[in-house]
């Protein structure tokens, strides 16, 4: 009787507990009318086998009752229950977190997966773009958060006004931005108007803007200045660096101590580059697989390499020299005066390219995807990645659908492996580049399915084949032949299509426990 009374409390206790929730689980019959009554919500779509949505969990509940006092729902909905609500808002992988503003008006959600990321997100969403500042509102805005954005300017100045108020609403996720129109208040800020002031609770507390006030400028000194001078790169302000587009110096150590001490004596550096190049210290323990990403022998601490993001090159410090001022300055600098050669990781060429699907090395890469006028599906890959594996046996088969002569290359490169231009985010990505506008290619976002993957290369390609069809605008004699081939492909592809979706979404299924930066279904570098 005793373990049962046990029990019986046990089950009380737990039903107390849930019932103590601040966030709101929501059915399909509930759903609409809950976003409709409130004019901003955050909302979680879940599994309950999902491992990241169970490392959210306590996160999400303590920004819940955080944001509760500030009328700031936020809610879940368990998608194995709520199978068709989750389709209604394009959920694809778990968790999907997404911003509402009604049914109909909602967004994805961008922040970091922890409280305090979610609690200031969300404070900046029900803020206007631009919060109106006063003497009295001035000193407590200017601590609201660890970046914030004053704007001084006089009350007839319109064209400021609307520059300012554009560079805020695209920045609204990331930072709180406010201004005023009280000449005293810049004054006693030590600010000519139109001027700009950016607080900060770290470095110096504040940077002024003193460049051309145009959208490029001030989007760009807001997202210099909102960077540590010597910050530390982690899940949570990775992307802050990539968003500053800037060349990023990482300080591989593997203690507290060992980073404070590198971040002090290379501190100077960063200032003397401030705007040039990040500085960030990384915790080797945790994060030095991405060594290897930089061309730096793992395992080898402390090192030092410089990133440039954009074109994605690397420039690794000599491990076998002692990271000092004078030795690193000596380096960055050379960097900075472009009198350095970018550390290029290759594989071999092929010496022979075996089945349909070309292999792509980074010392071939410029010949196989840029400089030719085929059209090119590239797939960016981890020999490590389940999701490369699924799909394989059918980017197998996609590759064969397209003979030599239908200007159409279907090709992949273990980014793992090789240097590539493009800095990616998860794998797979698969990318088109078509001919005549390599310099843009257009990323891949669709279903896994061989089907959809040919409809995008006939949508977006140059040549628009159809490789149904196998009718290629650009080589009309084949015509006959790659039309057979096309009929052949396509009856053998129709006697898998159902099979194949069925197994992509078993896959997805399997392996919906992502934490994909975007949100899709694919493994995380």
């Amino acid at each position: 009787m005793k373990n049962l009374r046990n029990v019986a409390l046990g089950l009380i206790g737990a039903a107390a507990l849930a019932s103590a929730s601040d966030v709101h689980d929501l059915k399909k019959d509930t759903f609409v009318d809950f976003v409709k009554s409130h004019d901003l919500v955050l909302a979680e779509f879940f599994a309950p086998w999902c491992g990241h949505c169970k490392a959210l969990a306590p996160e999400y509940e303590e920004a819940a009752t955080v944001l509760k006092e500030k009328d700031i729902p936020l809610v879940k909905v368990d998608c194995t229950e709520e199978a068709d609500l989750c389709k209604d808002y394009g959920v694809e992988g778990y968790p999907t977190i997404k911003v509402f503003r009604g049914p109909d008006n909602h967004q994805a959600y961008s922040g970091a997966r922890k409280s305090p990321s979610i609690i200031s997100y969300m404070t900046k969403q029900a803020l206007p773009a631009v919060s109106v500042l006063t003497s009295d509102s001035l000193e407590e805005f200017k601590t609201s958060d660890k970046v914030v954005v004053v704007a001084y300017f006089g009350t007839d100045d319109k064209t400021s006004n609307t520059t300012f108020s554009e560079v805020a609403e695209s920045l609204r996720d990331e930072y709180l931005f406010g201004a005023t129109n009280d000449a005293e208040l810049a004054k006693a800020e030590g600010v000519k108007q139109p001027g700009i002031v950016l607080y900060k609770s770290f470095d110096e507390g504040k940077d002024v803007f003193d460049g051309k006030f145009d959208v490029e400028s001030i989007n760009k000194f807001t997202k210099t200045s909102a960077i540590p001078l010597v910050g530390e790169v982690g899940p949570e302000t990775y992307s802050g660096y990539m968003a500053a587009a800037l060349p990023l110096a990482y300080i591989f150590a593997e203690t507290p101590e060992e980073r404070a001490e590198l971040a002090e004596i290379l501190k100077p550096l960063a200032q003397k580059h401030k705007g040039v190049i990040s500085f960030a210290t990384i915790d080797a323990k945790a994060f030095g697989a991405h060594a290897g990403n930089l061309n730096l022998e793992v395992d080898k601490w402390p090192a030092f390499a410089i990133q440039e993001p954009v074109k994605n090159q690397k420039y690794p410090y000599d491990q076998n020299k002692k990271i000092t001022h004078d030795d690193v300055g000596a380096f960055v600098q050379q960097y900075v005066d472009g009198t350095m050669e970018p550390s290029i990781k290759s594989e071999p060429i092929p010496e022979k390219q075996e089945g349909p699907v070309q292999v792509v090395v980074a010392n071939n890469y410029n010949e196989m995807v840029i400089d030719n006028d085929h059209d090119v599906l590239l797939e960016f890959y981890a020999p490590w990645c389940g999701h490369c594996k699924a799909l394989a046996p059918k980017y197998e088969e996609l590759a064969a659908m397209y003979p030599t002569s239908s200007k159409v290359t279907i090709a992949k490169v273990d980014a793992t492996a090789n240097d590539v231009p493009d800095e990616i985010q998860g794998f797979p990505t698969i990318k088109l580049f078509p001919a005549g506008g390599k310099e843009e290619p257009i990323t891949y976002s669709g279903s896994r399915t061989i089907e959809d993957l040919a409809e995008f290369i006939k949508e977006n390609g140059k040549y628009k084949v159809d490789a149904y069809d196998g009718k290629n605008e650009s080589d009309e004699a084949q015509a006959p032949l790659a039309e057979g081939m096309g009929e052949a492909a396509k009856a053998a592809t129709e006697t898998i299509k159902s099979a194949a979706s069925d197994a992509a979404e078993a896959v997805k299924t399997a392996v919906g426990d992502s934490d994909s930066l975007d949100g899709k279904d694919h493994d995380e570098l």
